[in-house]
């Protein structure tokens, strides 16, 4: 469905069909956009960027998909570990968070499409990222992953990194202020949203990029 609202224009929920399969699979943008994967801690963004892009999760950098950039927060804290190590976890969010949002930025700054993890309860980090794309004459938009939070909790449990109550509990406020601002077509920083739910996700096969024109097809 399409918004009035001019920054958003586009809303897509993606209704899983009787095969449990989404809208052909793929999901397409515009070359060099920054697309981000936004969900609460646990509900699988990770585990869906290794398995479109075969990352290890061991990986210290972004990853490249030809002109795209995959950057996964846990590339930041896989860097910092060997210098952090005596640190407290909690202590380190701050700087693996910077460094996160740093690199993302460079990548579009430097012209590139950017597929990005992000919690996505943090509103500011949406409006920044949108004023960025902005001036480098490209666009943000949301895939967001909407799982309940029990199955959220099995997923940070599975992990082996389990957020406290108070945090959870957060973070699960603003997810559903974000959903409710999303399915009304009023979240003014993307471009264009699509939600999957869990079932949507896991048959979910690419996330495409346009060509740039002139861009050679056989690279």
């Amino acid at each position: 469905m399409t918004s009035d609202i001019p920054h958003l224009r586009e809303v897509h929920v993606m209704a899983t069909t009787p095969a449990g399969r989404p809208p052909d699979g793929e999901l397409h943008y515009p070359a060099g956009a920054l697309v981000l994967l936004a969900g609460i801690p646990g509900a699988g963004k990770s585990t869906l960027l290794d398995r479109l892009y075969g990352l290890s999760g061991d990986e210290r950098d972004p990853v490249r998909a030809g002109d795209v950039r995959v950057i996964d927060s846990r590339q930041s804290r896989n860097w910092w570990t060997r210098y952090l190590g005596p640190i407290p976890p909690r202590a380190r969010v701050p700087i693996v968070h910077t460094t996160h949002v740093v690199r993302i930025a460079r990548a579009l700054l430097g012209g590139h499409g950017v597929v990005a993890h992000t919690r996505g309860t943090w509103p500011h980090i949406l409006y920044g990222f949108a004023w960025l794309a902005r001036r480098v004459g490209s666009e943000v938009h949301l895939i967001l992953l909407d799982v309940d939070p029990a199955t959220a909790r099995e997923g940070q449990r599975a992990r082996g990194r389990v957020v406290t109550d108070a945090t959870f509990a957060r973070h699960c406020r603003r997810w559903r202020m974000l959903m409710d601002q999303a399915r009304d077509g009023t979240l003014p920083p993307a471009a264009g949203v699509t939600v999957l739910g869990r079932p949507d996700a896991d048959m979910l096969r690419a996330i495409r990029f346009d060509e740039r024109p002139g861009a050679s097809r056989s690279r």
